[in-house]
């Protein structure tokens, strides 16, 4: 508990400068790479103070050209620092749309090119699902944890049917990736933090033309559980 405690004295305020870093340089780039390159750097940054190796496998499945929706599995609040790393292209995230009015971090988001996705009712998810369908049609790639939240044990939690929809809707391929060792890094609602390795291993491309939602979502699954290793 005291190690989560002094990191964050250190993460707290690193990720602050780096937001401030990503507003800024997002004023002088309107193609979210300068906030790209700042997520990485936050990113590399928090992975070392905390003393957390990375090992990335599969990068040859990424496509090099053209739009993808990345989805995998969630375990830890590091995953996303991990990814934030791990992925050798530009990306995006669609997140809920109030991390996008917390403020500094929320004006970060929006400047690196980040997706709001609102839930509060029906009409305006649906709206908001379409608005992030036609970004990414258009080239943006983005990174999607279809469970919605950690898992408590390591195994796959349900998954939500709004991701398949949404990729459905932009029509481009899935790459499915499979995260690691971040839960024993930093368990579900405990701060606790350990020193280890997060394991990120890409598959390879599943084609979303003509794919029933439901196949979709079976496929997808099987390919993140194929490589989970659950204790």
């Amino acid at each position: 508990m005291l190690r989560a405690r002094i990191y964050l004295l250190f993460f707290v305020p690193y990720t602050l400068l780096c937001s401030l870093a990503a507003v800024f340089g997002g004023l002088f780039d309107a193609s979210g790479r300068a906030g790209h390159a700042v997520a990485r750097v936050w990113g590399i940054g928090s992975l070392w103070a905390a003393q957390i190796r990375l090992q990335v496998e599969g990068l040859e499945q990424v496509p090099t050209e053209g739009p993808v929706i990345y989805m995998g599995n969630h375990q830890g609040n590091f995953d996303i620092l991990a990814l934030s790393r791990a992925i050798p292209r530009l990306f995006s995230w669609v997140a809920k749309e109030e991390l996008f009015r917390v403020p500094v971090f929320g004006a970060a988001m929006r400047r690196a090119g980040y997706i709001p996705l609102d839930r509060s009712d029906g009409r305006k998810a649906l709206r908001s699902m379409n608005q992030a369908a036609q970004r990414i049609a258009a080239g943006a790639s983005v990174v999607i944890f279809p469970e919605g939240t950690r898992t408590k044990d390591g195994a796959l939690l349900p998954f939500k049917r709004g991701a398949f929809m949404l990729a459905a809707r932009a029509g481009v391929p899935i790459v499915p990736f499979t995260i690691n060792g971040s839960r024993a890094i930093n368990p579900r609602n405990r701060i606790e933090l350990r020193p280890g390795t997060i394991r990120i291993t890409f598959g390879a491309p599943i084609d979303v033309a003509g794919v029933p939602e439901a196949e979709l979502l079976e496929r997808v699954r099987a390919a993140i559980a194929a490589n989970l290793e659950v204790s």
